[in-house]
């Protein structure tokens, strides 16, 4: 059982309060005897206890009628004076109700059996306003802890709705990308079609099998980078087939980082946009090299390609896949990520990707695992 949970029970709250008027009575106690045995006056620490714990004690039953007069009657709105004076006669019964209460408590602990009267009368002359004081305390107090009540309610509502916002742009990406994936996928298969039919049978197939990996991770945002990796051979054998010797990829990936958490479909967009703007407007042979690194904190993932690059201003134009990308990494990581395009060392493009390294087996994993085996 958390602090948190701990403090909302009930039971608990109870239990807090009487340790609290406890502790305030001791505390009392203590002054009293100190200042009495100053004073030279024979006064026990068992009667200095049992005085002020009577008194504090009778504080603690009354204050459980003031709370709820103090959240029902609150100084808000056009309520302040109705509160204010309902607060001012409730004081005063509140101060009477202590001196009869007291007395009575009074009469039971005294030894010599006082009085209602002789005991009462002190009581009205010293704590009257002492009393009135003690209301108003527990009328702050109680205000106060209610407005950080309700102020813990609307922080923990907006973190809410945040995260609803967040996780719903997350989705309306990702459903943006599947389609854009998917008929970039078709187009190819169907431009493979007028040349080889055995061949797009098999990019069919294997699209089938790309498709249930896919939408089997459709609502898990973050995987393990080997099922990324898994599914990115999907892609590859895909596009392999369509272009044979012309596409090389490279892989270079640590052993240390194939359990870290990336994006669902983080990798896929990077390198399809490297077959497209790298590989295929040129008949020459073309290499897409992936790497993998964990450094500082991070997890930095590289996609290049040795195509015709950037165009002389040093711009790429960004298309659905790159920019869906770059959006999903910003809601995902915020500042927190890296991810730029810059010109390769050899010619081509180079994505540079840095996130927070971290690692997770969830439900949604373990389903897109099962899928992708």
């Amino acid at each position: 059982m958390t602090i948190r949970t701990l403090l909302q029970s009930r039971t608990s709250k109870w239990l807090l309060g009487f340790c609290f008027w406890t502790v305030l009575g001791l505390s009392f106690a203590s002054q009293f005897y100190i200042s009495s045995a100053k004073a030279g006056l024979d006064v026990s620490w068992g009667q200095a206890v049992r005085y002020a714990l009577g008194d504090w004690y009778v504080f603690a039953v009354l204050s459980i009628p003031v709370i709820w007069l103090a959240r029902c009657f609150r100084f808000e709105g056009g309520t302040r004076m109705c509160s204010l004076g309902v607060h001012i006669i409730a004081s005063m019964v509140f101060s009477l109700a202590y001196m009869v209460l007291r007395a009575f408590v009074g009469q039971w602990q005294s030894q010599t059996q006082a009085a209602f009267g002789e005991v009462f009368k002190p009581l009205l002359v010293k704590t009257w306003h002492f009393n009135l004081l003690i209301y108003w305390v527990i009328v702050a107090v109680a205000h106060a802890f209610d407005y950080y009540r309700k102020y813990r309610e609307r922080e923990v509502r907006a973190l809410e709705l945040e995260k609803r916002l967040a996780q719903a742009k997350l989705q309306a990406l990702q459903m943006q990308l599947n389609p854009h994936f998917l008929f970039n996928t078709l187009h190819s298969i169907s431009s493979l079609m007028h040349q080889d039919v055995e061949a797009a049978d098999k990019m069919i197939t294997r699209l089938s099998d790309l498709l249930r990996a896919a939408l089997a991770g459709a609502e898990t945002q973050e995987v393990s980078l080997r099922d990324e990796l898994k599914l990115l051979q999907l892609y590859l054998g895909i596009e392999q087939i369509r272009f044979g010797p012309r596409l090389t990829v490279k892989m270079d990936v640590a052993p240390d980082t194939v359990d870290a958490q990336v994006p669902n479909l983080i990798l896929q967009p990077l390198v399809e946009n490297a077959i497209r703007h790298g590989i295929e407007p040129r008949s020459r042979p073309g290499v897409i090299e992936l790497q993998a690194r964990r450094a500082n904190g991070s997890l930095a993932l590289v996609v290049s390609d040795n195509g015709a690059g950037l165009n002389s201003n040093g711009v790429l134009k960004e298309g659905i896949g790159i920019s869906n990308t770059r959006a999903r990494l910003r809601e995902l990581y915020g500042p927190q990520h890296r991810f730029e395009l810059v010109r390769g060392n050899q010619g081509g493009v180079r994505v540079e990707i840095s996130i927070p390294f971290h690692q997770a087996q969830g439900k949604g994993e373990a389903q897109h695992e099962k899928a992708l085996q």
